[in-house]
């Protein structure tokens, strides 16, 4: 007889005879109670009164009843802790069992009672099982490793066992290993700053050689594991690619899929003129048709993933077209799949195959379906140019059968048509105009009003057309009303004198009597137009259009990389990255593919400055970079270059000693020197330059902030926006416009006041949701720069909303040489996603206040620093006097050490100093008749004197 028979009894009073059956002598009878126990504790009756006499049943040989005991003792330990421990004696004594199967099942056991009061006792039974000679017992305690850390990681990290973990990856024995992988990554996925995966080209391989071996699951922990990991080149890269190909034609699907995963990463970093990529494409295409013949259910998520593959790599399957065709019996869910992926994979070579296809499917009884392959039509047509002219003539085809909904979504997308390819198809807008009255939905009814008012001049008849929808206008929705609001002013711009009481009615509809507030400022801005500046209106409403891309459904290209990443799990089937959907404390790890190699990308980049924009002045949105995204959030595992910028490049400006034989009289005489020290006298203290002084040269004593011009700096509003200091702040440009962030608009400058430097941002909201939980941070840049307070915006910003924020600088963050210079990439995240986009700062935030360097100290520091370090820059358009110019620098911490006046042209001899301790000397000439002034600079890091250079233009000039 089954098991089933002790889930049929309902009988009273059963707790009493059970406590007696568990405490009988008879073996089998203790069996069968604890049998019946286990049935009413899975049916849901509390049988927690029983856990001493359970426990006692605990001393047995029978493995049998033993598991049933360890089932019953999971389940009630956490509501009895203190009748718990009464166990830990025997997991201790089972942990040192001759049979290896009660070991193990000791292990997994201790493993899963999740008391922190045991856990402590468990630590020496799990330390001998993670040495056992069987590897069974070995692979059942790693994973109780990971289980431990869950409960108390304070505690498996005190008893080493995480290293113990790591020394099991070099197992004997494939599964051990597996399972260590899948223990360690586990508790790194919970603790991702912990490098506990300190993966390296041994490790690696070892993994490698255990990958034939193992478990399906074994191997898929594996695999995801390989997937993390960062090769040192494209060779390594390639080595490990040919080791992964046969798990390709594994039987489990996981396993393709996690070896996909792995491949399609590793090929980012293989050229495309290696042989071996050419191979590794024909390899990727067999596993991912096989997977199409599986169940439904599979086929769904095979598919999805074959999605993000195809807007990835669409040459892999571009010969494949044929097993993506829908069969009759395919459930509806696979079908809209497969015809995505189709219109992906379309291309000159097999569009007739494509559209004899979908014409087919625009005649099934599936109405969704039927939708989605009209639409289908269309989308072909705007991505395969030579295939329009046939794919109107299937959609012309199609309205002729007068289905309504069909009729619909062709006309649809025959406006799209329309926009891609204009003044070709425009023969057709006579059919679609029979049409006109079985149009109901509000997409196929705007569509056609687009239609009707943009080709107004070839409709005859366009304003009682118009005219028959203005009827019911408050009826339509939305969308059709603001259409015929455009419709109608169109065609009182092409038709003024037939149509001026039709856009009378139309615009008093909508001001007068509509309460939609869209609608109403559309009306206005049209009635103000039209009434002030009809020409302007006519190039604001008929203007040139841009053509529509090709694809518009794509995903965003840095998303769809660190979804490629997450291939063969659920943020591949969902489309959307982890943090989007799993909650709670555990961290999500951004990934990303790692940077292509020799790709020459950025030169296409389609954000590239537009001709005649300076590059300073163009606010760049970040291209996908590869390694960005890790950078970003800290992944990456270099140690931060420390120290300035090192000097690779100088500009040789020819020997010149642009300051004459002039430098020592600077030192001269001494009512000169009053007279130039603008500053007043120099301010005392001590401290030392930030560069290594030449032999036998003092080293300058700190000059503290100027303190004589202070109050006239206060006053002096015109070097900046009211800053203490005066110095200049740039006017707010928009860094992200929201159209690259979901509806979120980033503005902002830098400013620098009383030696503090900020970020002074503005947030607006543009999308239709509420945005929150918004954090800042950036990329290593070549002076540290880096937020020195979370970026705090106190309420929730909802739509059309915008807050200012100062986000205080430091510059104690990683540094790494940027291109240009001044280059600062930052990531801003909220609620909706993650958002990337890059700045220029001006250099004069990172000027110091200490940077006034002492005479002697100055003429010492220039004839030391070689004269090929010397740079000559023209500043022209500057009408100011040597006094002007000398202010007005000094309220950006440039300082004037001297002055003198050779030949009828004013010297100023300047010292500043930035946040890292470079120094930077310069000499400006000034003549008074010419508004053109010459600046030398010299400085030990001659790289930063074109930015020092730009500096001094923006403050001179604003």
């Amino acid at each position: 007889m089954t098991d089933s028979k002790y889930f049929t009894t309902t009988k009273k009073g059963e707790i009493f005879e059970l406590k007696a059956e568990l405490n009988s002598d008879k073996k089998e009878k203790k069996k069968e109670a604890v049998k019946k126990v286990i049935a009413s504790m899975t049916v849901g009756k509390d049988v927690s009164a029983l856990f001493p006499d359970v426990v006692n049943c605990m001393q047995t040989d029978n493995l049998e009843l033993k598991k049933l005991v360890y089932l019953y003792l999971m389940n009630y330990a956490k509501s009895q802790p203190d009748m718990a421990i009464m166990a830990v004696n025997t997991f201790v004594k089972d942990c040192e069992d001759p049979n290896p199967l009660i070991r193990a099942l000791a292990v997994r056991t201790m493993g899963c009672i999740r008391v922190d009061k045991i856990t402590e006792y468990l630590c020496e039974p799990l330390r001998k099982c993670l040495k056992d000679e069987d590897p069974y017992v070995r692979k059942t305690a790693a994973v109780c490793v990971a289980k431990l850390h869950d409960i108390n990681a304070q505690l498996v990290e005190d008893q080493g066992f995480l290293d113990t973990l790591k020394d099991l990856i070099s197992d004997s024995n494939p599964m051990v290993v597996a399972n260590a992988v899948a223990a360690l990554s586990e508790i790194a996925e919970s603790h991702p700053s912990s490098n506990l995966l300190d993966l390296n080209p041994q490790s690696i391989n070892k993994l490698l050689t255990a990958l034939n071996e193992c478990t399906e699951w074994g191997q898929i922990f594996i695999l995801d594991c390989l997937a993390n990991y960062m090769p040192k080149d494209d060779r390594e890269a390639q080595s490990i690619c040919e080791r992964v190909t046969p798990r390709l034609s594994h039987a489990n699907s996981a396993v393709v899929l996690s070896a996909v995963k792995v491949l399609m990463k590793f090929m980012e970093m293989l050229s495309k003129d290696l042989d071996y990529y050419g191979t590794l494409l024909k390899k990727l295409a067999p596993p991912l048709v096989t997977l199409l013949s599986a169940e439904p259910e599979l086929q769904y998520v095979a598919l999805r993933n074959i999605n993000l593959i195809v807007q990835k790599r669409p040459e892999i399957l571009k010969h494949e077209m044929k097993v993506f065709f829908v069969k009759y019996n395919d459930p509806i869910y696979v079908k809209l799949e497969k015809l995505d992926i189709m219109i992906r994979l379309a291309s000159q070579a097999n569009i007739a195959q494509v559209l004899a296809e979908l014409k087919e499917y625009a005649t099934e009884v599936d109405v969704d379906f039927v939708r989605k392959a009209v639409r289908a039509i269309g989308r072909c047509a705007i991505k395969v140019e030579q295939s329009a002219e046939r794919c109107v003539s299937t959609l012309l085809d199609l309205i002729q059968t007068k289905v309504n909904y069909v009729v619909q979504e062709a006309i649809v997308v025959i406006k799209d048509i329309f926009r891609k390819y204009p003044n070709k198809y425009e023969s057709v807008i006579a059919t679609l105009c029979e049409n006109l009255d079985s149009l109901d939905e509000p997409e196929a009814r705007a569509a056609m009003i687009w239609i009707v008012g943009e080709y107004a001049e070839r409709i005859d008849n366009a304003d009682e057309l118009l005219e028959s929808f203005l009827e019911g206008f408050h009826d339509e929705s939305t969308q059709v009303q603001l259409q015929l609001l455009t419709a109608i002013v169109k065609l009182f711009l092409k038709k003024p004198t037939e149509t001026q009481e039709l856009v009378q009615q139309v615009l008093s509809l909508a001001t007068q009597d509509s309460d939609n507030p869209d609608l109403r400022d559309r009306g206005y801005i049209y009635w103000r137009l039209l009434s002030t500046d009809p020409v302007a209106a006519k190039e604001v409403v008929l203007a040139e259009k841009p053509l529509i891309s090709e694809e518009t459904d794509l995903i965003e290209p840095t998303l769809l990389d660190e979804l490629i990443c997450h291939i063969g799990t659920l943020a591949s089937v969902y489309h959307k990255p982890p943090g989007a959907f799993v909650e709670g404390g555990r961290g999500v790890v951004h990934k990303s593919l790692p940077p292509r190699t020799g790709s020459s990308e950025s030169a296409e980049s389609p954000d590239a400055a537009p001709a005649g924009v300076p590059a300073a002045d163009q606010p760049s949105v970040i291209p996908t970079q590869g390694d960005l995204l890790g950078d970003l959030l800290n992944l990456d595992l270099g140690p931060p270059v420390s120290g300035p910028p090192v000097a690779t490049s100088s500009v040789q400006m020819g020997a010149v000693d642009l300051l004459g034989g002039g430098l020592d009289s600077l030192m001269g005489d001494e009512s000169e020197g009053l007279r130039s020290d603008v500053g007043g006298s120099p301010a005392m203290g001590g401290g030392s330059g930030g560069f290594a002084p030449a032999p036998g040269t003092a080293v300058p004593s700190n000059t503290g902030a100027p303190l004589g011009s202070g109050l006239g700096d206060l006053f002096d509003l015109t070097g900046g926006v009211g800053t203490l200091s005066g110095s200049y702040v740039a006017p707010k440009t928009v860094w992200l416009p929201a159209m690259k962030a979901k509806g979120l608009e980033i503005s902002g400058t830098f400013s620098r006041q009383v030696g503090s430097i900020s970020m002074d941002l503005v947030l607006t909201n543009k999308a239709l949701q509420v945005m929150s939980d918004f954090a800042i941070q950036f990329n290593r840049n070549s002076f540290g720069l880096a937020p020195a307070a979370p970026l705090q915006v106190h309420a929730p910003l909802a739509p059309n909303q915008s807050v200012e924020i100062s986000l205080p600088l430091n510059t104690v963050g990683s540094v790494m040489k940027m291109d240009p210079l001044n280059n600062l990439q930052v990531a801003v995240k909220n609620n909706i996603d993650v958002f990337y986009f890059s700045t220029l700062y001006p250099l004069h935030i990172l000027f110091v206040e200490d940077g006034k360097m002492e005479r002697q100290m100055f003429l010492a520091t220039w004839k030391d620093i070689p004269n090929e370090n010397e740079t000559q820059f023209q500043i022209k358009d500057c009408s100011l006097n040597a006094d002007s110019v000398s202010s007005k620098l000094q309220g950006s911490n440039i300082f004037t050490i001297a002055k003198r006046n050779v030949e009828g042209q004013d010297m100023l001899y300047q010292s500043l100093k930035l946040t890292n301790g470079i120094w930077v000397l310069a000499e400006l000439r000034i003549q008074p008749s010419n508004p053109s002034f010459t600046l030398s600079l010299k400085c030990r890091a001659p790289e930063v004197s074109q930015y020092v250079y730009q500096a001094y233009e923006t403050i001179l000039k604003n």
